[in-house]
């Protein structure tokens, strides 16, 4: 007699379809062959409109993270002293019933508010992503501001756009121009590259403006280094001589703009030499850029985010978001402008973030400062943190001071993590969670306008349990028995979008609950009708930004801490550019064999004039400084960094590293311009020959 655990052995693998939640604007369908209930396969679901058949090779080892020893395999609590990472092993009853005598207890001595949460996208996946909201709004705790990564550039786009206006990815294709502005595609946007390649099969050109010569940079037909932080004034140069040559398209900015003659009085001083001088890119290339651009009407602009994360970087996404509507390339097929797609009208994105009845209100504490938050806020000081989605040991600026709020002993931690990170090791409970093979959630993208279904491809490995399982549960030991605790998954699910909108646009959301990738039928002009702006219509000038202590016209705004001749800037002559690399996402896959071996020693990129000035020689060892910290790479010697930059890729995860230092002790908690995201990219240091450690 053959045994049941033979026959699943030999059996052909089941084929399932899974969504990557991964912090990624691709969000790619997923296929997974299983076979007794383990991963076999992985693949790109070629009938996928964005995925077509293909992944990034992070995800295409996927199981190698699945499997990882590092998997977190049970819930654990600490034994050693915190960053040590020593545990023992306990239940799940015992690791909730403690997380709630110790919530009640901070509760009850100082307020529910010295409880706060820790996450971001560790998951985007709507459910997995917000499912902690309703729990500790209902328990009183801090909110968090969520807006470390993207939230100067929503903001910026919405002063010049409103909510939601972009080009569909796959539109590309039909461009006869394309400008990748500050976005490295080949590594952080794979999926566009193809549609990129289709339209300059048909004869467009492919321009890539970066600070450093990227992998992107390296298959353009023109390649436009530019200093950091100075891309409003090119875009300015581009305006006026777009101006001065007539190539603006007079109609489409009578009809459907704001602000004209204040716009073309904001760029009158921005001469090719003024923005040579500024940029450092050349009088004739700036001229020839906007010739290229305003030429062509089928000009299509993806705009990356990392542009944003300057101190102005809101008005830096917001000045370049200008350019289509000044051109009317809007209307063209293939024209227009993408930086961060929306879902549409058809989300009800407020169904798990808003207060429901009987929330108490909260002060909110914003993310970004999470180091500040834990060693300086007080009435009441944070006494309980509970992380989710989220490494803030590596992700998180400020570096020193963040660990050092970890490290108090008198902090309750709570981590809820997939394997053992920097973060884990100062947890009093580690909670072991399920990656997206493992459970259920539904996702759009910030890339393209799909919405998906994703359901778990393989049961949950070890005792490891999803966010809803978990926030749910807790919920229960509260007592917390009145909606949305009481809706089960699918009843969530329906509550994240609005059937009456669905019907209007088109959007088939029945599609999407039985798993179809379904388009989210935003509108294809939504101008015509008026956009989500004061004016209704592309705002040149905006009295939001006004109010606001901003200039209401598009603006190169100069950088203390990049751009001004000032005592930090002769310290520090270095500006320190943080850019994903290929292989890891931010801190994640940080743990893969495969992925550290691909990415090479953690480095630092250097113009060959700085490290001869530096005695720096190609893979040297070098220690990398400021005012909030340091942190020690080699040297990679290249001219694919401009002098004056130095260029980190990726986020090593910090007990990787000499000293457990990390490239965050180099950057700030200051806040951007708009949006309150960080200045990942706004960091002066210098580098020198590193010292051997003392034994």
């Amino acid at each position: 007699m053959t045994h049941p655990a033979s026959n699943a052995l030999h059996a052909a693998p089941q084929v399932r379809t899974v969504v990557c939640s991964h912090d990624c604007p691709d969000s790619c369908s997923v296929k997974v062959g299983v076979q007794a209930g383990r991963i076999v396969s992985i693949t790109g679901d070629p009938e996928h409109p964005i995925t077509r058949g293909f992944l990034c090779g992070k995800v295409n080892r996927y199981a190698e993270r699945v499997y990882s020893p590092l998997r977190v395999p049970h819930p654990l609590r600490r034994v050693g002293a915190k960053g040590e990472g020593r545990f023992a092993r306990i239940s799940w009853d015992e690791a909730l019933d403690e997380i709630v005598a110790r919530f009640k207890a901070v509760a009850g001595k100082w307020g529910p508010e010295a409880i706060l949460p820790y996450s971001y996208g560790g998951t985007i996946g709507r459910v997995g992503m917000e499912i902690g909201t309703p729990f500790f709004h209902r328990l009183g705790a801090s909110r968090l501001a969520r807006t470390i990564c993207t939230g100067s550039a929503v903001a910026g786009h919405r002063m010049t756009t409103g909510t939601g206006v972009h080009t569909p990815l796959e539109e590309a294709a039909r461009a006869k121009l394309i400008l990748i502005w500050g976005l490295n595609a080949v590594a952080t946007h794979i999926h566009f590259m193809p549609f990129v390649k289709e339209a300059r099969a048909r004869g467009a050109r492919l321009i890539v403006i970066d600070p450093y010569r990227t992998a992107t940079a390296r298959q353009a037909d023109q390649y436009v280094p530019i200093r950091p932080g100075t891309d409003a004034a090119l875009a300015l140069g581009m305006m006026r001589h777009l101006i001065e040559a007539e190539l603006i398209d007079r109609a489409f900015v009578e009809r459907y703009t704001h602000g004209f003659p204040e716009l073309a009085a904001a760029a009158a001083p921005f001469t090719p030499q003024h923005v040579e001088a500024v940029t450092g890119v050349p009088a004739p290339d700036v001229v020839a850029l906007a010739e290229a651009y305003g030429r062509e009407k089928a000009a299509f602009i993806r705009l990356g985010l990392g542009l944003s994360r300057h101190d102005n970087g809101g008005m830096m996404v917001r000045t370049i978001a200008c350019l289509p509507a000044l051109t009317g390339a809007w209307e063209a097929p293939g024209g227009g402008l993408l930086c961060y797609a929306w879902a549409g009208a058809v989300e009800n994105a407020a169904f798990l973030t808003r207060p429901w009845p009987g929330d108490p209100p909260a002060r909110t504490v914003n993310m970004v400062r999470l180091g500040e938050a834990l060693t300086e806020l007080d009435a009441p000081p944070v006494q309980a943190l509970y992380v989710y989605n989220s490494n803030p040991a590596a992700i998180a600026p400020e570096q020193t001071r963040v660990l050092a709020g970890l490290a108090r002993e008198d902090l309750f931690t709570v981590v809820h993590e997939q394997l053992f990170t920097d973060t884990t090791d100062f947890a009093d409970i580690v909670l072991p969670a399920t990656t997206f093979m493992e459970h259920d959630d539904v996702l759009s993208s910030y890339g393209h306008r799909y919405l998906q279904l994703s359901r778990a491809a393989i049961a949950p490995q070890g005792e490891a349990r999803s966010n809803l399982d978990v926030f749910w549960e807790l919920a229960r030991r509260f007592g917390f028995d009145s909606p949305p605790f009481t809706l089960g998954f699918d009843e969530i699910v329906r509550g994240l979008f609005k059937p009456e909108v669905a019907e209007r646009e088109g959007c088939d959301l029945e599609g999407l609950l039985a798993g179809k990738p379904v388009p989210s039928g935003a509108p294809a002009h939504p101008w015509r009708a008026g956009l989500k702006t004061p004016s209704g219509k592309f705002e040149f000038v905006s009295a939001q930004m006004t109010a606001l202590g901003l200039p209401g016209v598009p603006a190169h705004v100069p950088s203390p801490e990049g751009h001004l001749d000032n005592g930090r800037r002769r310290r520090y002559p270095l500006q320190l550019l943080t850019p994903p690399s290929q292989h890891f996402l931010n801190s994640t896959f940080g743990e893969t064999p495969t992925g550290r071996r691909l990415e090479g020693p953690p480095r630092i990129k250097l113009h060959p004039h700085d490290a001869a000035r530096r005695g720096l020689a190609d893979g040297a060892p070098c220690r990398v400084f400021n005012d909030r910290g340091e942190c020690w790479l080699a040297c990679e010697v290249t001219e694919d960094v401009q002098a004056g930059v130095a260029v980190a890729e990726s986020i090593w995860w910090p007990k990787l590293l000499r000293g457990r230092k990390g490239i965050n002790q180099l950057t700030s908690a200051a806040f951007t311009d708009l949006g309150e995201c960080a200045q990942f990219h706004n960091a002066l240091v210098d580098v020198e020959p590193a010292v051997p450690p003392t034994a």
